[in-house]
Parts: structure tokens; C-alpha cells; sequence
């Protein structure tokens, strides 16, 4: 097991999945930011079924960042309840987790 982890956001907009994954990128809070377009999405919100397109933002930094990102999500997000989440990454090619290990401050 490592301390590194992906975390997962999805935004409404291209332009907002750019400057959410910019600003952590330049924070230093992300070594990479994957943004997958238009994903569909179907969920329960405020007693409703919905469904929306969105975009997937994979987030590939470390455990002890993950506070500090989700508050830049929370601070940069348009949506009330922003998705953030983290996934452990178990393992990784050595060269790949030094990476993101050298790229998050």
C-alpha cells in the first residue's frame, strides 16, 4: 500500500473541470489531472432521479493532500454538494508514484 491516491470529482463544464484541475496542478496539490469529457451521470438528488452530462476529473496525488484538495474542489466547485472522494492506490511502477510523490508539495 502506498500514501498515494486518486481522487474523483465530476463538474458540469469543461471550463470548470480546466480551472479546478489547473488550480490544483499550480497549488502543487496534484501531480495530474485527467479530465474525461462528458460522462453521463444518473443520481438521487433532493428526493429526484436526475441525469446529467458531466465531466470526470481523476485526481492523482497523495493521502496527507486529500483534505487540502477536496477544500480547493469545495472552494472552486459551482455545485452545492461536490463529489470528492479518494480511491487508494495499492501499488504503481516506482518511477510513477516517485512522481507524484516529487510533484505534490
Amino acid at each position: 500500500m502506498t500514501d498515494k491516491i486518486i481522487v474523483l470529482t465530476t463538474t458540469g463544464s469543461q471550463e470548470e473541470a480546466r480551472k479546478i484541475g489547473r488550480s490544483l496542478v499550480e497549488q502543487g496539490l496534484a501531480a495530474c489531472v485527467n479530465i474525461v469529457p462528458q460522462v453521463e451521470s444518473i443520481y438521487r438528488w433532493q428526493g429526484s432521479i436526475e441525469n446529467a452530462q458531466e465531466w470526470l476529473l481523476v485526481i492523482k496525488t497523495t493521502a496527507p493532500s486529500f483534505n487540502r484538495v477536496c477544500a480547493t474542489i469545495f472552494q472552486l466547485h459551482s455545485y452545492e454538494l461536490p463529489e470528492c472522494i479518494s480511491l487508494a492506490i495499492a501499488d504503481g511502477s516506482p518511477a510513477y508514484l516517485d512522481w507524484i510523490a516529487s510533484s505534490v508539495e
